[in-house]
This record gives C-alpha cells, sequence and structure tokens, in this order.
C-alpha cells in the first residue's frame, strides 16, 4: 500500500513507544467471575457483566430454544423482513419497564447513539455534550452536522450560560454513568436546566440500566425522573442485562421518526432473534431478582471500604466501575500485567480513552463476585501496589 502502509506502521511503532498499544484478550470459556484464558483460571474484574446474567442457565436456554423456533440469523434489517416476534416481544417489555410509549431495538449501542443523534439533529440546531461522554454520543453529534459543544464534566452551570446564550432546537447529552469514571451524570439539575432553556435532555444509561434504581430501571429511575424530563432514553443489552444490542425507549414520535430515518436502524441486519429473546429472560429475571443488585452494592462497599484502608487512589465512585488512578499509561500497564501475573484480570485503560496522565486500572465488580473474591483482589492490590 505504499505511502498509506508507512504510515500505518509509523502510527503502530508510535503507540508502543508510548505504552498505549492495545492487545486483544481469547477468552476460554463463558463470562463470569473466573475466566479462562490461555489454559490458565483468573478472577475476572474488568467485565461489564454487572448482574452476573450472561451465563445465567435460563438466559441460556432461552437463547437455545429460540434458535431452535426461528433460527440462527434475522436474515434482513427490520423493514425488510428480519423483525420477528422475540424483538417485538423485548420492545414491548423494555417500554413497559422504563415507562415510556414505545421503545426500539438497535444492534449496538453504538449504532443507537450514532443513529439517534444524525437522525434527530441538522445543521444550524445546537447539541451539547458533557465532555467525559462516551466515543458514540461524541461522534454521532459531530457527524449530525449540529453546532456542537461540549462542557466541563458534570458541569451543570457551565451549560446554563451556553443554553442561554443558544436559539433554536437544542439537545443536552450525557451519559447517565460515565463508562471510564465510573460517577453518575447530575440528571435532577441536568432536567431542570433543560426545562428552563427549551432543550431536550437525552441519556446514555449503558453503565446504570439493570442496576441503578430500586427497580433496576437506572440512572434516570434513581434520580426519580421519567419521560417527561428524560424523553430520549437509551441503553445497552450487552452489559447488566448480559447479552447485546441496545435500545431507545421514548414518545410514538421519537421511536416512529427514527424507525423511518435512522440509517443505522434502517440499514443493517436486525439482532439474531435468539439475542432478543435471551434479553427479554435476562430481563424477567432482573425484575424478579432483587438480590443481585442488592449483593452488588454490598460488594462496592466493602471495596470501597477495604481500598480506602490501604490507601489505594480509588476515583470518586458509587458505581460497579471503580478505576484506580495511575497516572502514567506505561505504570498502568505493568500494574495490570502483574495483576495477571498474581491471577487477576483487569485491563489498563490508556489515552486517548482517557485524558492524558489520567491512565487507570478499570475495576468492575459484578453480582457474580463474592466477598471472599473481592477481598482476594483486595490482597492483590495491596501487594502489587506496594512492590
Amino acid at each position: 500500500m505504499g505511502a498509506l502502509a508507512d504510515r500505518l506502521a509509523d502510527s503502530l511503532a508510535l503507540r508502543k513507544q508510548k505504552d498505549l498499544y492495545r492487545q486483544r484478550l481469547t477468552l476460554q470459556s463463558a463470562q463470569g467471575p473466573v475466566v479462562r484464558i490461555d489454559g490458565h483460571p483468573y478472577l475476572n474484574f474488568c467485565s461489564n457483566d454487572y448482574l452476573g446474567l450472561a451465563a445465567h442457565p435460563r438466559v441460556i436456554a432461552a437463547f437455545r430454544q429460540a434458535a431452535d423456533d426461528y433460527g440462527v440469523g434475522s436474515g434482513a434489517s427490520h423493514l425488510v423482513c428480519g423483525h420477528s416476534e422475540p424483538h417485538h416481544q423485548l420492545e414491548e417489555a423494555l417500554a413497559e419497564f422504563t415507562g415510556r410509549p414505545r421503545a426500539l431495538l438497535f444492534s449496538s449501542g453504538y449504532m443507537a447513539n450514532t443513529g439517534i443523534l444524525t437522525t434527530l439533529l441538522e445543521p444550524g440546531d445546537h447539541v451539547f455534550e458533557d465532555r467525559l461522554n462516551h466515543a458514540s454520543l461524541l461522534d454521532g453529534g459531530l457527524h449530525s452536522g449540529a453546532r456542537f459543544r461540549r462542557f466541563p464534566h458534570g458541569d451543570v452551570v457551565a451549560l446554563e450560560r451556553t443554553l442561554a446564550a443558544s436559539e433554536g432546537v437544542k439537545l443536552v447529552v450525557v451519559d447517565g454513568v460515565f463508562s471510564m469514571d465510573g460517577d453518575t451524570a447530575p440528571l435532577p439539575a441536568l432536567a431542570e436546566s433543560c426545562a428552563r432553556h427549551d432543550a431536550a435532555l437525552m441519556v446514555d444509561d449503558a453503565h446504570g440500566f439493570g442496576v441503578m434504581g430500586a427497580r433496576g430501571a437506572g440512572s434516570t429511575e434513581a434520580a426519580g425522573l421519567g419521560c417527561t424530563e428524560v424523553p430520549i432514553l437509551m441503553a445497552t443489552l450487552g452489559k447488566a442485562l448480559g447479552t447485546a444490542g441496545a435500545f431507545v425507549a421514548g414518545s410514538e414520535l421519537l421511536i416512529e421518526s427514527l424507525i423511518q430515518q435512522a440509517r443505522t436502524y434502517i440499514y443493517t441486519t436486525a439482532l439474531p432473534p435468539a439475542v432478543a429473546a435471551a434479553s427479554l429472560e435476562s430481563l424477567r429475571l432482573l425484575q424478579a431478582e432483587a438480590w443481585r443488585r442488592e449483593h452488588l452494592v454490598h460488594l462496592i462497599g466493602r471495596f470501597r471500604q477495604g481500598a480506602g484502608q490501604l490507601g489505594l487512589p480509588l476515583m470518586p465512585s458509587g458505581s460497579a466501575i471503580q478505576p484506580l488512578l495511575v497516572g502514567d499509561p506505561g505504570e498502568a500497564l505493568a500494574l495490570s500485567t502483574q495483576l495477571r501475573q498474581q491471577g487477576i484480570l483487569i485491563s489498563a485503560i490508556r489515552p486517548p480513552t482517557v485524558p492524558a496522565g489520567t491512565a487507570r486500572l478499570r475495576i468492575t465488580l459484578s453480582a457474580a463476585h463474592s466477598e471472599a473474591q473481592v477481598d482476594q483482589l483486595l490482597e492483590r492490590l495491596a501487594a502489587c501496589w506496594t512492590a
């Protein structure tokens, strides 16, 4: 490829030099508190399987039955002939659970966010995004053609100033729980600000849905906000529900507009029906087994208390995401490697995923973990941190 190959090679070499080169792990087991890699077991503290449902027997059985009934692939996009009964049932269940008139499935969270924003926004509109929003939200806002502005993380006062100075269609977009810091957006204050300035509020609740709130309906439920305050609610199925895909929930007008216009919905093959059936079973388990959320909350408290006693620099987070701030990417990578040698699997998160100087270990807890496993994590962290 000539000059292109040279440029790609130089870019990869620079990433390696700066300790920013990323490599994939190949699991030889299902997701769970213990996973197998290269024939060795590891305590897994880097999965987003927050409720431990990814390998639940009932979820697997629902998947198998739907595969028997509907086959493996959906065969087409939703608007051709790929929309099956499990898709319809899951959308209705998600709408009811989130307290919205309708819900719409997407093949991934990235496709949902980019599809929503590029459909709803036009050139001349205004979109305001938290500086730490997920890449899919940032990309969707940039690709929409709207006037794109980022406000300092969680700074409602700064957002208020820009909203007051803008006219026309205004959309404020935030993560409910921020994926790399683990903190929660100030949703009540954001909703109040949007109401004062005739702006719509969109929340990506990928890391709050299923985990937060009295029923597990997410960060918006925990904040006491409904469809009026948060008219655009997006969440993924591949985290707390343990399956794959995403959905947006909202009004009849919102969902019909996305069905007719969202390119990432129209021009892609629908999720396999078996995934939708498995997700529906996960949703039932989420609602029936509140102990999973309660146990997870208990483990989060236990871990933070233990880390505090050890003097570990955890970032302020009450969620299942517990980032341990390291700073230098090389040091974060070395610490991750040390822990892996001790049988603990935790990813080192480095720029550009996080800002320069804030490389970290992104520790995630699951309802499938035991107290003993969390205590073992703390012991290994203490040994490696002081080594």
